[in-house]
C-alpha cells in the first residue's frame, strides 16, 4: 500500500487517529530537539553564542536559586544555611544533606524545548504570542517545585537524590510540559481545525 500525503491527510481528517498523529508529532519533536540540543551543547559548545549561553546559565541558577530558597523559607518554615548556591539542612538521620542549585539545573533547555515545540506545532498565532510566555512561566515555576521538591525528599530519605533528582522530579518536568500541550492541542489546535471545517 503506497502512502502519498493525500492519504496522511485523510487518516488525520479521522478523528480515530488525531490524538496519534498529534502524540506522534509532540514527541518526534521534542526528540529532535533533545538530540539538537545535546549536539549543541557537546561538540559544537554552543557554539557561536557561548558566551551568551554562559552568562544565561549563570543569570538563570541564581534566580532559580533565590526562587527556591524563599520558597523553603516563607511556604515550608525549613531551616537551612546556604553557601555558594548550595542548600544545606537536617535530614531525619542528623546529618547535613546539601542541594546545589548550579548552572545546569536551570529551565533553559526546558524554555528552548517549550519555544521550539510551540513555534513548529500547528495552531493560531494570537494564541500563540500569551500561551508561549505563559508556559515559560510555568516551566520555571515547575523548576522551583523540583529543586524545593528535592530538599524535602532528601529530609526523610537523605540517601535518595539519585532518585528525587534523575527519576521522580525530572518526569515531573516533561509530564507539565506535555500536559501544557496537551491542552493547547485540544483548546486551540483543533478548535481552529474545528472553525475551519464548518
Amino acid at each position: 500500500m503506497q502512502i502519498t500525503r493525500e492519504k496522511i491527510k485523510e487518516l488525520y481528517a479521522d478523528k480515530r487517529y488525531q490524538s496519534l498523529f498529534d502524540v506522534g508529532l509532540f514527541f518526534v519533536l521534542i526528540f529532535s530537539f533533545h538530540i539538537f540540543y545535546v549536539i549543541w551543547e557537546g561538540p559544537m559548545d554552543f557554539w557561536p553564542i557561548k558566551g551568551t549561553v554562559d552568562k544565561l546559565f549563570v543569570w538563570a541558577s541564581a534566580l532559580l536559586f533565590d526562587q527556591s530558597t524563599w520558597t523553603l523559607e516563607h511556604i515550608f518554615r525549613m531551616d537551612f544555611v546556604t553557601k555558594d548556591q548550595t542548600i544545606f539542612f537536617l535530614n531525619n538521620e542528623d546529618y547535613y544533606s546539601a542541594v546545589t542549585v548550579a548552572p545546569e539545573c536551570t529551565s533553559l533547555k526546558q524554555w528552548m524545548h517549550w519555544l521550539f515545540l510551540m513555534l513548529i506545532f500547528p495552531g493560531p498565532w494570537k494564541h500563540k504570542a500569551w500561551y508561549i510566555p505563559l508556559g515559560l512561566v510555568i516551566v520555571e515555576f515547575t523548576n522551583v517545585v523540583r529543586i524545593v521538591g528535592i530538599c524535602l525528599f532528601l529530609r526523610p530519605f537523605p540517601n535518595s537524590f539519585a532518585l528525587a533528582h534523575d527519576v521522580i522530579f525530572k518526569i515531573m518536568f516533561y509530564v507539565v510540559i506535555f500536559l501544557m500541550w496537551a491542552s493547547w492541542n485540544d483548546y486551540f489546535h483543533h478548535k481552529k481545525i474545528k472553525r475551519q471545517t464548518t
